[in-house]
């Protein structure tokens, strides 16, 4: 059905799960309600929300280690995804190790009512249909990086810092802008996590071509073949005289008295971003009289690949965390006996703010990504995978009883505890 995310939920459940022979189908419910529409790693959460709290329920059964069940079950480069293709390298097992091995999973709980919960999120990044950049040089050695993929989350720094690591020059010396659609080459939309990797390749590439034209025309310069030019550290230097040496800075000076301007352009289109892993540790309290859920402590973990801006990555791990932990606890459309929505304003419906949460602390794993020359993976969609589980177990480890509904309101613990302990 148009906007359904069965497909994106079906797939990748049991992706961070070594099982050799796996069938998965998903169910597409209509309802007269709402439509539904792509939202941040769409019908993922809903899925690992599933799976991972039938994983702890065998964790229980078998009196193992939640942990260690997931370690000793965890997919690894080779191994099959559920699209029947091998793993290519990512980090399934140190996302699981460091969260096994971490001092939040590993200290005492301070007091009754209180309860743990772990939870792990697969996710494999699809990714678009290519996108595109064009540098152009300045003759004081800064640069312009045009793109046209729309600025969602800082994705301009993350994309002018990968330039400036190409060419050697800082940062602060590349202004990047987004361009309408009629003014670069195709650049598929900003979704699927998608862009520091995707428009980063076609970055990257352009880079590539601005360095080859320049050592055009140092080999100008200095009288030699292009091939006799080098490049590293945004330094040109000649393998026939060690004294010709010029940065980046200065060969830019030299473009007016060298051929003009250098303008290049790039496209990329590469299939995908690959596979991802994000871990959750919650501590909770339960208030028994009142069903209020109180989130005590929180620790994310994921394999980011590379770091590009570790406070946007950050950034970006917290912000799932707390969406998620609004779909687990809050978060719920509420209908008339005729059908229609009684909360369709932000002043009713429940939404998580800084005080409902502390501090969450980021844990980053950087397994470099094959698919992309710096390593990078996406990181906008998989933090909001595995809270939802993850408050899920650490409810029942605080009181004992299994909520299989979403979102877990304090009317429905009641009712649950009350189901459980009858009077």
């Amino acid at each position: 059905y148009p906007g359904s995310p069965v497909s994106g939920g079906a797939f990748p459940a049991l992706g961070a799960y070594k099982i050799d022979n796996l069938l998965v189908d998903g169910y597409d419910v209509v309802v007269n309600k709402p439509k539904t529409q792509s939202y941040r790693a769409p019908g993922q959460p809903q899925s690992a929300h599933a799976v991972e709290t039938v994983i702890d329920e065998l964790a229980e059964k078998l009196g193992v280690d939640p942990m260690e069940l997931r370690l000793k079950n965890a997919v690894q480069e080779g191994d099959m995804s559920p699209t029947g293709l091998p793993h290519s390298r990512f980090g399934c097992v140190e996302v699981e190790e460091a969260m096994k091995a971490h001092p939040h999973y590993n200290a005492p709980l301070q007091g009754p009512n209180q309860g743990r919960g772990v939870a792990v999120g697969y996710r494999m990044h699809g990714g678009g249909n290519g996108s595109s950049a064009t540098i152009n040089v300045n003759d004081n050695g800064t640069i312009s990086l045009v793109t046209g993929s729309a600025d969602l989350s800082g994705s301009r720094v993350s994309l002018a810092m990968q330039a400036a690591e190409a060419l050697g020059i800082d940062t602060g010396d590349v202004t990047p802008s987004v361009t309408d659609t009629d003014s670069i080459g195709f650049t598929s939309g900003s979704f699927g996590s998608r862009i520091t990797f995707d428009t980063g390749r076609a970055t990257l590439k352009a880079a590539a071509l601005v360095v080859e034209q320049m050592k055009e025309r140092a080999a100008l310069l200095w009288e030699v073949q292009p091939e006799d030019v080098e490049f590293g550290d945004g330094v040109f230097g000649c393998n026939l005289n060690a004294g010709d040496r010029l940065t980046f800075k200065e060969m830019a000076r030299e473009m007016a008295h060298t051929g003009g301007a250098i303008t290049c352009s790039a496209s990329d289109v590469q299939g995908g971003v690959g596979p991802q892993l994000a871990g959750n540790i919650v501590d909770v309290e339960v208030d028994p009289d009142t069903g209020k859920v109180e989130i005590l402590r929180y620790t994310t973990f994921m394999d980011v690949g590379q770091v590009v801006h570790r406070n946007n990555v950050e950034g970006q791990m917290q912000g799932g965390v707390l969406q998620g932990a609004g779909w687990a606890l809050n978060e719920e459309y509420y209908y008339t006996e005729e059908g229609a929505m009684a909360n369709s304003s932000l002043l009713d419906y429940r939404m998580p703010t800084a005080l409902d949460l502390p501090m969450i602390d980021t844990v980053i794993i950087e397994i470099p990504n094959p698919r992309h020359p710096f390593g990078i993976r996406g990181v906008g969609e998989s933090p909001i995978i595995p809270p939802l589980a993850a408050i899920t177990n650490a409810i029942y480890d605080a009181t004992g009883v299994r909520l299989t509904k979403l979102p877990m309101s304090p009317s429905s613990i009641i009712k649950a505890l009350g189901d459980k302990n009858p009077q």
